[in-house]
């Protein structure tokens, strides 16, 4: 479906691009002729990802990356400026940072709930918000594509609530400013991902073995996804081939959004305070 020069003339930012899916967007699109900008807040794992990114590019592939934390709009509008600086332009952001865990709602902090929401939602619209306003100033065209989840709307989901509001917001942004944009050509779309095994995220999501094997019963394909399918989905997004989709959630997640609510389950897994403990434990370990 896709040639070496499906992307060719891009420049794409993808925000968490040093790990996890973001890693696996980033190669899939430097493979295909996209120069890659990538940021995160860790500086030796962006390091590491710009040697992998680099080597499924072309020879003419650019990859760079920039430490910066989304949260922060200052640094997000001095990046980008960089990023245009650097590569003579941005045609497309990928907004897939994001924080997650999980908890009893009611023993949420402020605080925790405040650390999730401020990286989906308010990360997302930062990066938005200053990359639109360069499409627009510049009168160019571009595409946004944002990284949501298959509860962010109809269902949400137990055990993830700040997760669930905020990514519920990311999709409301996305189709609220397809329309609002779209005169100025500007496409914004979403990705709803099912469970993809990622190293971080799923130490922080999944706490045991039969955790793992709740969430396979859950999804009638019978198997997790695999990051290349992502990535795929995501260059056709991105590409000259989808130019008439806009505000658009595509899902993928082998009809796992079917049994609703992703994290639902686990209150069958245990009594109430022992779940408590888990949770305790999975954020111990995911901080440390």
């Amino acid at each position: 479906m896709f040639t070496d020069d499906t992307l060719k003339g891009q420049t794409i930012l993808i925000t968490g691009g040093g790990s996890g899916l973001g890693l696996a967007m980033a190669k899939k699109f430097a493979s295909l002729g996209s120069h890659i900008a990538i940021c995160g807040r860790t500086e030796e794992k962006l390091q590491k990802a710009i040697k992998e990114i680099s080597e499924a590019g072309h020879d003419s592939t650019e990859v760079r990356y920039y430490v910066a934390d989304v949260r922060d709009y200052d640094r997000i509008e001095e990046m980008i400026g960089e990023i245009i600086s650097d590569f003579g332009e941005m045609t497309g952001l990928i907004n897939n940072a994001a924080g997650n865990f999980l908890a009893a709602s009611e023993d949420l902090t402020p605080g925790g709930f405040k650390a999730v929401v401020d990286i989906v939602l308010h990360g997302s619209f930062n990066c938005t918000h200053v990359f639109g306003n360069y499409l627009i100033d510049q009168e160019k065209e571009g595409n946004i594509l944002n990284m949501v989840t298959t509860y962010s709307e109809d269902t949400g989901s137990a055990f993830v609530l700040p997760s669930a509001c905020g990514k519920a917001g990311v999709l409301a942004m996305t189709r609220s400013l397809a329309y609002e944009w779209a005169t100025y050509g500007i496409r914004l779309n979403a990705i709803a991902p099912g469970p993809f095994p990622t190293k971080g995220a799923w130490e922080r999501l999944v706490p045991d073995e039969k955790a793992e094997q709740q969430f396979l019963s859950k999804i009638p394909a019978g198997r997790y996804g695999d990051k290349e399918e992502l990535a795929n989905l995501a260059t056709f997004l991105m590409s000259d081939m989808a130019p008439y989709i806009t505000g658009e959630c595509v899902i993928i997640d082998g009809g796992e959004r079917l049994s609703a609510g992703q994290f639902n389950f686990i209150d069958k897994m245990a009594p109430r305070e022992k779940l408590k403990d888990f949770f305790s434990l999975m954020q111990k370990k995911g901080g440390s």
